[in-house]
C-alpha cells in the first residue's frame, strides 16, 4: 500500500486538483439557495426604515440633544 500512495504522488492522472481550481470550479456554480438568500436580503434592503429609527437618527443628529447645553 506505501509503494502504491507514493506511486500516485508522482501521477498527475491520479492526484487530486490543486485547491485553487476546486475553488473556481465552485465559484461559477452557484447552490440552488444562493438565488432565494440573495432575493430575502434584498427584500430587507428595500424595505423603508421604521419610523422610530428615524426619530432616533434626528435626535443622534441634533447637536442640543447631545447634552452640550
Amino acid at each position: 500500500h506505501r509503494h502504491a500512495m507514493a506511486a500516485d504522488k508522482h501521477n498527475p492522472e491520479k492526484s487530486p486538483p490543486k485547491s485553487g481550481a476546486r475553488r473556481a470550479a465552485c465559484k461559477d456554480r452557484r447552490p440552488d439557495w444562493a438565488d432565494g438568500l440573495r432575493a430575502l436580503y434584498d427584500s430587507v434592503v428595500d424595505e423603508p426604515l421604521p419610523d422610530s429609527f428615524k426619530d432616533l437618527l434626528n435626535r443622534l443628529d441634533d447637536p442640543s440633544a447631545n447634552g452640550s447645553s
